[in-house]
């Protein structure tokens, strides 16, 4: 009897690996093999071609050996790549990428820190900017410089795998920098008031906080509606939003507060300038004569410049007493306690409807 020179282990290896190659036939046309084969497949072949390699080269038909090499060769290629457990879009549209939860997070503005701590993301930010004063666990934090003067080398101490940055607000060679130093960044540009739950949301999902996100976006979106329906259909009342005396600056109608004016069935005067706080004269205002003037300074006074507006006797506003202050903090961040400038704001207007006896 002639005995065949290949053990029974070579057979069972030929058996599997002849069938192998009989079912991987590649597409010759194809420039992108790893497309053609799951990657949790390519590891499997990986391990089990390098194990089979040397039986392969000695029992395969020759007509497999070119498609069992080639998969060998795709395997180390693929298997060689990083894998990112959590990818999230920020709003540049680049493709934040980690390979587990962010633990370690730094913000670079403070309405970001608040939206962290929003997120649940709170415990795991190891860095803030100036002003980040809200919540009050975020007073205790290391400071990085301000929003547009970044400290770069306390940033690198304090080791981020995640920076938080403002698209508009920080130095844009600043936030490149970080990113030649090989910190992972997520830009941010909140505008809307309806994209504040997205925001809180994807910084869950780096942050691996969605459980304790989701109760907090569940109440923001029912706050939101609730407001909508009670006053953004009523008899708009023309809203003027002062930010600032000396210049005068106002806000446009691309940006939160001209958000939060509509829904209060509000009308921003001065909705019709695309800029984001844009300088205004007395003249436009009086020309466009709002019915509502509603101040917030830079503090949580109300500032006294609101009181100038009394010498224009021949304002809507002035005629009604309907000149308003709500702080800034709940007006200009874009976080949750917007919802909380906006309660008051809508009624604000809606004095000034029942003072017009427009309600």
């Amino acid at each position: 009897m002639i005995t065949h020179p290949i053990t029974s282990t070579e057979c069972r290896h030929h058996n599997a690996l002849e069938t192998f190659g009989m079912s991987f036939s590649f597409d010759s046309t194809s420039n992108n093999l790893s497309t053609q084969l799951p990657l949790g497949f390519l590891r499997a072949l990986m391990i089990v071609a390098l194990s089979s390699s040397e039986t392969a080269r000695k029992i395969l038909p020759r007509r497999l050996r070119k498609n069992f090499s080639l998969a060998l060769t795709l395997a180390t290629l693929v298997i060689s790549q990083p894998v990112f457990s959590i990818e999230v879009r920020d709003d540049e549209g680049s493709l934040v990428q980690l390979d587990e939860s962010a633990e370690r997070i730094i913000s670079l503005a403070p309405s970001l820190t608040e939206l962290l701590y929003a997120a649940g993301a709170g415990s795991k930010l190891v860095g803030v900017v100036e002003y980040s004063d809200y919540p009050e666990a975020a007073k205790a934090l290391p400071i990085i410089g301000r929003y547009d003067m970044l400290d770069m080398e306390k940033i690198l101490q304090l080791q981020p795998d995640l920076v938080v940055a403002w698209q508009t607000g920080n130095p844009r060679a600043a936030v490149n920098r970080l990113r030649e130093l090989g910190l992972t960044v997520y830009i941010a540009e909140p505008k809307r008031l309806e994209s504040i739950p997205s925001h809180i949301r994807r910084l869950a999902t780096l942050a691996g906080t969605e459980t304790l996100a989701a109760k907090v976006i569940e109440e923001f979106d029912t706050n939101l509606a609730t407001l909508s329906e009670k006053y953004r259909t009523k008899t708009p009342v023309r809203t003027f939003y002062q930010v600032w005396d000396k210049p005068l600056i106002s806000a446009g109608g691309n940006e939160l507060i001209n958000d939060i004016i509509e829904l209060c069935g509000g009308v921003n005067i001065f909705a019709d300038i695309e800029l984001v706080a844009p300088k205004v004269s007395v003249e436009s205002v009086l020309i466009r004569n709002p019915q509502a003037v509603v101040a917030s300074g830079m503090d949580i006074e109300r500032p006294e410049w609101l009181d100038e507006w009394l010498k224009w006797e021949q304002l809507s506003a002035v005629s009604t007493n309907s000149l308003f202050f709500v702080p800034p903090e709940l007006l200009q961040r874009h976080t949750p306690r917007a919802l909380i400038g906006a309660q008051r704001m809508c009624e604000q207007i809606d004095m000034t409807r029942e003072k017009s006896g427009n309600n």
